[in-house]
């Protein structure tokens, strides 16, 4: 079992990278295979909307974000990791999650997700609702914790006295961990839930 951890901070061994390292430890402890990928300093043009991946099954800019999405495929989990700007996540981070969702063909069901943002003050509820998104689109259960997943400081020292934000990364590795372990076996007990062929629709009359 393995789970990818994505750091999208321009920063590599900032903040946000602090908080995924607790997470990943406890991943580690409790058996489950990590990586972290730095992707905030990554020149990643955002999605254009050309759907050539739908042809090619896979993105025509062909970067980390191809890279990326083949691990992603193999892997049970998925954690995003951002900093605040605004109160929105990094817009490095979101133009490769945007082509990294889109540009895939497999199924995501039921590999477990989480959000894990990082802000010196303010912003951090209103970029993790913008990171779940992408789990909640496409049949991948969130992985949750004691409180929301965030921590704070304005470098990775003050993010490691956050003592509180510190224990809802373990508590979030340990829940994550639970929750891959419980799926695994009612795969192979149930297998995953039976799909309705897809109806899309527009909003207009």
């Amino acid at each position: 079992m393995k789970v990818l951890l994505i750091n999208g901070s321009p920063h590599k061994d900032g903040c946000t990278y602090t908080a995924l390292c607790e997470v990943e430890k406890t991943l580690i402890n409790k058996g489950i295979e990590t990586e972290i990928i730095h992707i905030g300093n990554k020149e990643i043009r955002g999605c254009i909307g050309c759907r050539k991946c739908k042809e090619n099954g896979k993105c025509v800019f062909d970067d980390i974000v191809n890279e990326v999405a083949l691990k992603f495929e193999k892997c049970d989990g998925l954690v995003i990791g951002s900093p605040v700007y605004y109160a929105a996540a990094n817009g490095t981070l979101i133009s490769f999650l945007n082509r990294l969702f889109f540009s895939t063909p497999f199924d995501k069901t039921m590999k477990v997700g989480a959000a894990v943002v990082s802000a010196r003050r303010g912003g951090c509820s209103a970029t993790f609702d913008e990171l779940n998104k992408y789990f909640t689109i496409c049949g991948m259960p969130v992985s949750s914790s004691q409180y929301w997943n965030s921590v704070h400081g304005n470098n990775k020292d003050e993010v490691i006295k956050d003592e509180e934000g510190m224990f809802v990364m373990r508590t979030l590795g340990k829940n994550m961990a639970f929750l891959i372990k419980s799926i695994a076996l009612g795969k192979e007990k149930y297998g995953i839930p039976e799909k309705e062929e897809r109806k899309a629709t527009n909003f207009i009359r």
